[in-house]
């Protein structure tokens, strides 16, 4: 059993989730593991992608993520990033923080935060990051049909997948104090159950 949960969050760039990541688990004491970095770091990508101004994820032996949408996020996942993320949660205590979420196998996973904000709001910080003009409408397209909603929602147990709004610093701070929480809950929880079969393992030997 792990000691602290892992937590995915997800959603359209420029929904927030970097800033909740950091602000959470500098709160929490959790790692802030980003999958961009990580496939920066480990080389796990064939160079740069000019027109939508991404990492072109290693495609050597690897296979789709089911995304419906922009090409620019219908990337192949190499098995080396598995295992270089496998490396990173195995001990629990991670907050992951990447754009897609149904890769992540659901034993690693005990919360999937999905964060959404207005269209207008989307525009607005997309624009000021200088997204090319088609990055930028593909994902507010996205945004507007729910399409990472609805892949957290098909790929883990319903109970564990929370949509959040993330339009403004108020609702951010909500976000991470609603998080945090949750955090603490689950570790209480999960330490009552750890006594629980220690009594049990008492009573077999009394």
């Amino acid at each position: 059993m792990r000691a602290n949960p892992n937590i995915v969050v997800t959603g359209t760039p420029g929904v927030g989730k970097t800033t909740h990541c950091e602000t959470l688990a500098e709160r929490a004491g959790l790692r802030h593991v980003s999958v961009n970095q990580i496939v920066k770091d480990k080389g796990c990508h064939e160079g740069w992608d000019e027109e939508y101004q991404s990492w072109i994820v290693d495609e050597d032996k690897a296979r789709f993520l089911p995304l419906a949408f922009s090409p620019h996020l219908r990337v192949k996942l190499s098995p080396r990033l598995l295992d270089a993320l496998e490396d990173e949660v195995a001990a629990g205590g991670c907050i992951i923080d990447w754009h897609a979420c149904d890769l992540f196998p659901e034993r690693w996973v005990d919360l999937v935060v999905v964060l959404r904000a207005s269209t207008s709001t989307l525009y607005d910080r997309l624009t000021a990051r200088k997204y090319p003009e088609k990055k930028l409408q593909e994902n507010i397209d996205s945004e507007i049909m729910d399409v990472l909603l609805q892949e957290a929602r098909d790929s883990y147990d319903e109970n564990i997948v929370v949509e959040l709004t993330s339009n403004t610093t108020d609702e951010m701070e909500s976000n991470v104090d609603r998080i945090d929480a949750w955090i603490k809950q689950w570790k209480k929880d999960n330490q009552d159950d750890d006594d629980d079969d220690d009594d049990d393992d008492d009573d077999g030997t009394s």
